[in-house]
């Protein structure tokens, strides 16, 4: 890559994050409409803000609000514009947060704090890597529950948990069962601040590594149906011991190793995972592999597997990409799921990996 290539890329780079600052598909034609080159985004946007509102069932309590929203939508047009350009394998456009800055689209659907680990929390050991697949997804073998939806709750932190509880519990067992993120909202607060730093604190954000802890001395979660998701973190703590279902027998932190990653996630089940989001707001599908990206984790998600395919530039060869189950419904990404590149810790992918071991728990 020649220094002049890699000057104007940094220039765009800059170019984009100061607009960002100042802002605050496929077959769908709105997508292809959004990321189409040369066309002018603002002359069409009242017909796209239409169709919007329509696909996601939006609507606004004034006109004021309304005009508020549209103002948000045609800056966020923008953005993806740029997003496009600096993500070019992935495709970007309209998504269900395209009326949200990126100050509330972080503050309501993000929520990774940076804990202190848990005094519990091991390394994981180094396992083997040469007979690694080039392939492999976990929801081929039955050990992922559908996409949830977490709303408008910073839980995403409960999300990764619970999926990688789930995962580990479907190993040891053969079943695959739901269980409650609710319960971890709403009864996972108890540690020692000066111990940890701070606290999982529902929706205002947590950890999956102290959250696992908080399972682990609870004794085990409960399943979804007998302690539902509200997302809101308002209520009392109502955990009933004798519906636990699932148990944490250890939990163990991955190496940044992207082998030792993949190694981890066929051998183990579905890895909790810290990313940065900034790309996913506006993430519509494909293979996610910014030019840049900040490596500061702020969401937490689920590992289910690993692949590869071509993606721009059309210059570079089939690329590895790992796949990741996300908590914002079947409504946003490829069905409820993000894939992006590996490689190279793109936004911080590698960086905050760990695993989990279930108890055999008997169910009703």
């Amino acid at each position: 890559m020649d220094r002049v290539f890699l000057f104007a890329l940094f220039s765009l780079f800059l170019v984009s994050s100061a607009v960002d600052v100042i802002d605050g598909g496929g077959d769908d034609p709105l997508i292809r409409q959004v990321v189409s080159e040369g066309e002018d985004l603002l002359l069409h946007a009242e017909r796209h803000f239409s169709t919007f509102k329509v696909r996601f069932g939006k609507s606004y309590g004034s006109q004021e609000e309304h005009d508020y929203r549209f103002g948000v939508f045609k800056s966020n047009l923008r953005r993806a514009k740029r997003h496009q350009k600096l993500d070019p394998g992935a495709l970007h456009g309209v998504t269900k947060f395209s009326d949200l800055t990126p100050a509330e689209f972080r503050r309501n659907f993000l929520g990774l704090k940076r804990l202190r680990l848990p005094a519990d929390a091991h390394n994981a050991p180094i396992l083997p890597t040469n007979d690694l697949p080039t392939e492999f997804d976990w929801r081929d073998h039955g050990a992922v529950t559908g996409v949830k939806d977490q709303g408008a709750c910073g839980s995403c932190w409960s999300f990764s948990t619970t999926g990688a509880l789930e995962g580990a519990h479907y190993l040891e067992t053969g079943e695959l069962v739901s269980l409650s993120e609710q319960q971890l909202v709403d009864c996972d607060h108890e540690c020692d601040p000066e111990e940890y730093g701070a606290c999982d604190s529902g929706c205002s954000g947590g950890l999956m590594t102290s959250a696992f802890e908080y399972t682990l001395k609870a004794g085990g979660l409960e399943r979804e149906k007998d302690y539902p998701y509200t997302g809101t973190d308002r209520g009392p703590c109502k955990f009933d011991k004798s519906k636990i279902v699932a148990s944490v027998s250890n939990f163990s932190v991955v190496s940044i190793d992207e082998d030792q990653i993949a190694a981890n996630l066929v051998k183990n089940g579905p890895l909790a995972i810290g990313i940065n989001a900034v790309f996913m707001q506006t993430y519509v599908g494909k293979v996610s592999c910014p030019y840049i990206c900040s490596k500061h984790l702020d969401h937490g998600v689920l590992l289910v597997g690993f692949g590869s395919a071509g993606y721009a530039p059309i210059r570079f060869k089939e690329k590895p990409y790992w796949i990741i189950k996300n908590s914002w419904g079947e409504n946003w990404g490829e069905n409820g799921y993000y894939k992006i590149c590996r490689g190279h810790n793109a936004c911080g992918v590698d960086s905050m990996v760990s695993t989990v071991a279930a108890i055999h728990t008997t169910t009703e």
